[in-house]
C-alpha cells in the first residue's frame, strides 16, 4: 500500500461487481468488507437471489459493492432469472472481482464465467477466496489456472470467512476505481428495501434448518413491516411459500417447533439490522410450482424483480 496520506489522495468511487459460480464466497466477502451482515450465506446453490448493492465509504473512496447470484446452468425459470440478473450485474461497472473458491478445482462453471468476463472492458481482480482451507502451493496453482483464461489487473488471496486480507481486497479495488463523486449519501449501507433484507434473513434460516428437498422451493415475502415508536419495536408479518403441502409440514415441524426455531434465529439478525426489538409473525403457505412462473418469481423480488 502506498505511503501517501488520506488527505493527499484523490477521491475515488465506482461500482464493483462480485462474480463467480455459486458458493465461491461472494456474499461472505461482501459482509466481511462491510463489517456487518447484509447478504445471507449458506452452502445451498441459489442462496443469493437478489442483486445486492452495499455502499462502503471511507474518507477517500466510495465503493458500491454489487453481490450477484452465482452464475450457473439454470434448470428452471427461477434459475434463468437469477442468471440474467447476474449477467446484468456485470454491465457498466468499473471493476469486476472474480471470486474463486481456492478449495475447489477450477471447473466448467468457473471457466464459463471467466470467458464472459473477458468480453468486458471493466478492470478485473482475481479474488482467491477460502485461503484458510488450502496451502500456498494449491492457491498458486488456482491462480495460474485462472490466469490462463483472463489477464487480471490485480490478484488478491484472502479468507472472507476468517477476515484474512479483506483489507487487501479493499485497497486493490481503491487503486482501480476512477476518480468520482459519492453516488450514495454517507451512512447509507445498502439500497435494498428493508422488507427485502428482512425476508432474506428469514429465508437464510430456513436454508440452514430444513431438509435437502426444501431450500430451492422456499420463497419469502414480508407482508407488513411497521415500527411502533412508543414501544421502540418493529412488527413484522411474513409469508413463507413452498411448492408442496409436504414441504409445509417440514418447515412448520412437529408441534410447530420448526417454524419457532426459524423465527427465533431470524429475529436476532433482524433486530441487529433494524436496531430495535422485533415481533416476528410467520405463516407458511403453499404456492404450487411458483418457481416456474416468472410473474411470481419477480413478485418475490428475485432476479430483476421489484
Amino acid at each position: 500500500m502506498s505511503d501517501e496520506s488520506v488527505e493527499n489522495r484523490e477521491f475515488r468511487s465506482g461500482f464493483v461487481t462480485l462474480a463467480g459460480r455459486p458458493n465461491a464466497g461472494k456474499s461472505t466477502l461482501l459482509n466481511a468488507v462491510m463489517g456487518e451482515k447484509l447478504a445471507i450465506t449458506s452452502n445451498v446453490a441459489q442462496t443469493t437471489r437478489h442483486r445486492i448493492r452495499a455502499i462502503y465509504d471511507t474518507d477517500d473512496m466510495q465503493m458500491v459493492l454489487v453481490d450477484t447470484p452465482g452464475i450457473h446452468k439454470p434448470h428452471d425459470p427461477l434459475g434463468e432469472e437469477l442468471n440474467y440478473s447476474a449477467m446484468q450485474g456485470l454491465q457498466d461497472v468499473d471493476v469486476v472481482a472474480f471470486v474463486l473458491d481456492a478449495s475447489e478445482p477450477l471447473g466448467k462453471g468457473d471457466i464459463y464465467v471467466l470467458r464472459e468476463l473477458a468480453k468486458l472492458d471493466s478492470k478485473k481482480i482475481l479474488v482467491v477466496n477460502k485461503l484458510d482451507l488450502v496451502n500456498q502451493e494449491k492457491a498458486a496453482k488456482q491462480i495460474e489456472k485462472a490466469q490462463a483464461y483472463l489477464d487480471f489487473d490485480d490478484i488478491v488471496a484472502c479468507s472472507a470467512l476468517r477476515g484474512f486480507n479483506v483489507d487487501g481486497f479493499i485497497e486493490a479495488v481503491r487503486r482501480l476505481l476512477p476518480e468520482g463523486p459519492r453516488w450514495f449519501p454517507e451512512g447509507m449501507d445498502t439500497d435494498q428495501p428493508t422488507e427485502v433484507v428482512v425476508a432474506e434473513f428469514i429465508r437464510e434460516k430456513i436454508l440452514h434448518m430444513t431438509h435437502d428437498e426444501v431450500p430451492h422451493s422456499i420463497g419469502v415475502k414480508v407482508d407488513h413491516l411497521d415500527y411502533d415508536e412508543d414501544k421502540d419495536m418493529y412488527f413484522v408479518e411474513a409469508s413463507i411459500y413452498v411448492d408442496r403441502e409436504s414441504q409445509k409440514g417440514i418447515v412448520i415441524g412437529k408441534g410447530g417447533e420448526g417454524i419457532k426455531k426459524i423465527g427465533t434465529a431470524a429475529r436476532k439478525d433482524i433486530e441487529t439490522f433494524l436496531g430495535a426489538h422485533c415481533n416476528l409473525d410467520l405463516i407458511v403457505k403453499v404456492k404450487h410450482n411458483w418457481r416456474q412462473d416468472a410473474t411470481q418469481i419477480r413478485k418475490f423480488g428475485y432476479g430483476e424483480g421489484l
